[in-house]
């Protein structure tokens, strides 16, 4: 039976926001909705302090700006997007055209055609979320958008130059200083001086993340986007202090990030509790990483590592990390989660920054039905038909015939009867004689 070493202090969060949350929300859509870019100018005014005569940066401006960023930081972030660059276009070489032949004459065919315009939004405030950026925009633009908007938040008043630089970089049409629901509503219904996107893509806070969820079905969006989440499977050879500095990695993005180990050994549990203990007291995010790990920090204990992976599928978790001697097992074990992270070489932290597969990833075992964000995304998948064969259009008239009588619907009845008729020798009892093919 599992043993619980610890146990969360805060119960399990909901799916749903708060209240207070979506009836602010709820408000914001409509005024802007309502006033435009009179309201988009007041929300900042009111929520950053930022009222510029434009809040679209020019191209000189975003060149000054740029020219500000230190090289070695500019060199960092092109290397990184040459990582999300790469893996985006091998997702997108993966997905296959084609057209065949189902039966004599009748062609079925499936395209992919990128959306007309995607929305990212590159979160500020306390981080400044460079690596948004890269995989928002930058994904958007290998899988074709013609036209991305990006909107990031001025920082304290002031001008965010390293994200600004890198939403330049990933190949953002449009860059925006606009932030929060003010942003995110601008881009998905459009104002005067902001034509509308088609999908919208990104992180954000709790008023974001809810603007995405009352905006969607107007607009395409890539998840519901919940609290960070970390799982890690360590098995007796796991190090207990890189356990313990990987789970509070992830624990610094907010007070509400759950961190959870399962381990098949208790020594190597109660010993990364106590390596928790002890870095947390001089950890610079400590405001984040303690009360995420006192309220939502779990370590469970079970008899081996079969029990390990499935206590963990029920979890679905956002990142899965698999400290074991033999990892790529769970490759094959596991089948719910955003993404894997195998071996003591690899980490969580790799994944949200440099190493390439897209950070945008399924939270509140939404893993159980979904991926994260990828190059699809931005794809619509459809497909088109084509009949040229006299004798298949006639015989697919009759069978469409039937099949939709059984149904009852009737018109549908009549368009394949049409076609029995004008390609076969079908009699079309019910159309009066003058119509008749």
């Amino acid at each position: 039976m599992p043993v619980v070493l610890k146990s969360p202090a805060a119960t399990g969060s909901t799916t749903s926001s708060p209240p207070d949350v979506r009836e602010k929300v709820a408000d914001l859509i409509a005024d802007i909705r309502r006033r435009g870019d009179q309201a988009v100018r007041e929300h900042s005014a009111t929520f950053d302090r930022w009222e510029p005569e434009s809040f679209r940066l020019s191209d000189a401006e975003i060149a000054e700006i740029v020219g500000r960023v230190p090289q070695q930081v500019l060199d960092d972030i092109e290397f990184v997007q040459q990582q999300v660059r790469g893996f985006a276009e091998h997702q997108l070489a993966s997905m296959r055209e084609f057209e065949v032949e189902t039966l004599p004459g009748v062609h079925l065919g499936q395209k992919h055609i990128p959306v007309s315009a995607a929305g990212a939004y590159v979160p500020g405030g306390r981080y400044p979320l460079l690596a948004s950026a890269h995989m928002t925009i930058l994904t958007a633009k290998a899988a074709g958008v013609p036209r991305v908007v990006a909107c990031t938040p001025p920082i304290r008043g002031e001008v965010p130059a390293a994200t600004v630089a890198a939403m330049h970089l990933a190949g953002a049409d449009e860059i925006h200083l606009l932030g929060g629901v003010q942003a995110v509503v601008s881009m998905a219904l459009g104002t005067e001086s902001m034509a509308p996107v088609d999908m919208l893509a990104g992180p954000g806070n709790a008023f974001v993340a809810e603007a995405k969820r009352q905006l969607y079905g107007e607009i395409g969006i890539d998840l519901f986007a919940g609290p960070t989440e970390i799982l890690v499977i360590a098995d007796e050879t796991a190090d207990p202090f890189v356990v313990a500095v990987d789970l509070l990695s992830q624990a610094e993005h907010g007070p509400d990030s759950p961190a959870v180990l399962i381990t098949t050994s208790e020594s190597l549990g109660r010993a990364v509790l106590e390596h928790v203990d002890a870095l947390l007291p001089d950890m610079p995010t400590r405001d984040n990483a303690e009360p995420a790990w006192r309220d939502h920090g779990e370590v469970h204990v079970v008899d081996d590592l079969d029990a390990a992976y499935a206590l963990a599928d029920t979890y679905a978790s956002e990142h899965v990390q698999v400290l074991t001697a033999r990892p790529r097992e769970a490759l094959e074990a596991m089948r719910n989660y955003g993404a894997l992270f195998l071996g003591e070489g690899t980490c969580v932290s790799y994944g949200d920054k440099v190493i390439g597969t897209n950070h945008v990833l399924p939270t509140r075992g939404a893993a159980r039905y979904t991926g994260g964000l990828w190059v699809g995304k931005y794809l619509k998948t459809v497909t088109y038909q084509e009949v040229t064969d006299p004798a298949a259009s006639a015989r697919l008239g009759e069978v469409c015939g039937r099949a939709a009588r059984v149904e009852l619907f009737e018109g549908h009845a009549r368009s394949g009867d049409v076609r029995a008729a004008r390609y076969g020798d079908a009699a079309l009892p019910w159309a009066p004689p003058t119509t008749r093919p």
